[in-house]
């Protein structure tokens, strides 16, 4: 073999160096000298789903034409998992087109146990909404049983780069309107077409080489739709088990029909919006659902004024817990309450006792690192009308100390405070609950980039929290990204199992926000370098927001003062 015909290799998975020959498909590769993928932490082994080339991730039919490092990733991989799940929701698609040939899949939103998903008419009612097919257990069985007979065929996934005028009509013609119109909004020339057994689709991201790999999954009726089941992230051989929220999923249909009725379906829809004008309009539309929603919550609390004395808000990392309970105490004032706002943070317990995780790190998360006595014998001092001495706790020295700050509640005056374990039952078992209202806020996003590629809400978060990292902590997108895997492991531990306990539920979310976030955000992702750990991560947000018309800066100063992202990316009032 010539010099110019091969090349070497970087194995990350064992370390090792590898000669391999001009073109040789990534699969191939896998095959001969990387079959599985070992986790560190358990020891098992999964099968390879896709590979990180250079830190880029490449589907397994990537052909290598020169030197490069590369690393295969399984099902324990965040890419592996996304890997897997858009090939599968690509098979769903395809039993849709059988069993339902006059009908269209949208992929709506994630839920705790999967992705809720309905089926439509093809054509727009005259309030912009699709009409909602019955969804009943002939149905999923039926769909169940066509993606099975998919998978069992091993059917290959292909991609073909076409010109963008031409998949523009092939999406039309599947009636898909929200892909034709973001192809058409972002002014490509050319795309990439994924086809499965002669139907086409678009997918952001690889998929795998064949349907055969995706023999977990499930369907499960849920809502007006059903929820498509993947499997879980702690034991591929098992879809994730069951978890119903219905008072999450009614805040995130309820945003999703507003979507529609102002016209708003999509990233594409989104886009031509703001090119032909009207981003000050949705700015303006957004703020005042969101204002509208503040009050309607400050209404709740008020109507039980006379037993209710404290407001609990929590929500997951960048939600907007801040901006939120400063805006219902706003509300509230409106009202003739008078509340105050305490800080949970000041009832951590000093450092030694602070409890540690599996690695032996401080773990400031578990409810065992708040001082719950004494947060309990204040709660119930201050609704029985008793003075109380409020704690002041110094993060620098890890101590807690009286903040010399005496408080009372007074007629018509509440407390409120926020913190990320304010839903739980357990922070404060020895209050009465009749006398707590919860909140929960969350950027629960339910705009689609198109029908069948939906808009992750973690991935939102991350880019709100990217942008006010860097500008108000001085922290480096590099680093948000590094340690977003712990913030998402904490809030899946203390936050998302006690959503439904909220007696509201506030969705922070604002329609205008990604054209907003790519402004801020694009820049910081560029500056990470390709050797960096977080450059996979940083390459697929690009990808994701390549897709996104940026707002100018003189849209983005008709943002209000008091706007939820002024506390991302600053000039907030409140």
């Amino acid at each position: 073999m010539g010099e110019k015909e091969a090349f070497k290799i970087n194995l990350v998975n064992d370390g090792k160096s590898y000669e391999v020959p001009l073109l040789k498909r990534l699969g191939d590769l896998s095959g001969e000298i990387c079959p599985a993928v070992r986790d560190r932490k358990n020891g098992r082994e999964f099968p390879v789903l896709a590979a990180l080339v250079d830190n880029k991730l490449k589907e397994l039919d990537y052909k290598l034409v020169m030197s490069h490092q590369v690393e295969f990733i399984g099902y324990n991989h965040p890419d592996g998992r996304r890997t897997y799940l858009r090939s599968l929701c690509f098979v769903l698609q395809n039993a849709v087109r059988a069993v339902f040939p006059d009908k269209v899949l949208i992929i709506n939103h994630s839920l705790p146990s999967g992705l809720y998903c309905t089926i439509c008419s093809a054509q727009c009612q005259e309030d912009g909404r699709q009409a909602v097919m019955e969804i009943d257990d002939a149905s999923i069985d039926s769909l169940k049983e066509k993606m099975r007979s998919i998978i069992a065929a091993d059917m290959p996934f292909t991609k073909v780069k076409t010109d963008a005028d031409d998949a523009e009509q092939i999406f039309i013609r599947n009636n898909q309107p929200d892909k034709a119109a973001l192809l058409k909004s972002i002014g490509r020339y050319m795309c990439s077409v994924y086809y499965l057994d002669g139907q086409a689709d678009t997918f952001h991201g690889p998929l795998l080489p064949s349907t055969g790999y995706l023999n977990v999954f499930d369907l499960m009726p849920y809502g007006e739709g059903f929820c498509l089941q993947f499997p879980s992230d702690k034991d591929y051989d098992k879809v994730i088990p069951v978890r119903r929220q219905s008072k999450i999923s009614a805040t995130l249909k309820e945003y999703s029909d507003w979507c529609s009725i102002i016209g708003v379906k999509g990233i594409g829809t989104l886009n031509n919006a703001i090119q032909e004008g009207y981003a000050v309009r949705l700015i303006n539309l957004s703020e005042a659902l969101h204002e509208r929603k503040y009050a309607e919550i400050a209404s709740r609390i008020y109507e039980q004024r006379d037993k209710v004395r404290i407001v609990f808000i929590a929500g997951p990392s960048s939600s907007g817990k801040t901006s939120s309970s400063l805006r219902i105490a706003l509300q509230c004032q409106v009202l003739g309450l008078k509340p105050k706002v305490i800080e949970l943070d000041n009832y951590f317990v000093d450092r030694e006792r602070t409890p540690k995780d599996s690695d032996g790190n401080y773990d400031f998360e578990a409810l065992e690192a708040m001082d719950l006595k004494l947060l309990n014998e204040q709660l119930n001092d201050l609704v029985a009308g008793k003075e109380v001495e409020l704690p002041r706790f110094d993060f620098k020295e890890g101590k807690s100390y009286p903040s010399g700050k005496r408080i009372s509640l007074k007629e018509k005056e509440i407390l409120i405070m926020e913190g990320i374990h304010a839903l739980d039952p357990a922070m404060v078992p020895d209050v009465d609950s009749s006398r707590i209202f919860r909140v929960y806020a969350s950027a629960l996003t339910s705009l689609n980039v198109d029908e069948n590629n939906n808009i992750s809400t973690s991935d939102n978060r991350l880019l709100r929290r990217m942008v006010r990292d860097n500008r108000v902590r001085g922290i480096t997108p590099e680093d948000t990204i590094l340690r977003w895997h712990s913030v998402r492991r904490g809030e899946n531990q203390n936050i998302f199992p006690f959503q439904e306990n909220a007696d509201a539920a506030f969705n922070s979310a604002l329609i205008y926000e990604l054209p907003l976030l790519k402004y801020y955000a694009e820049p910081l992702l560029r500056r990470i370098s390709p050797s960096s750990p977080a450059y996979t991560e940083a390459v697929r947000l690009l990808k994701f927001l390549d897709y996104i018309v940026a707002l100018s800066p003189a849209e983005i100063a008709a943002i209000p003062p008091t706007s939820i992202m002024r506390e991302f990316i600053g000039g907030q009032t409140l």
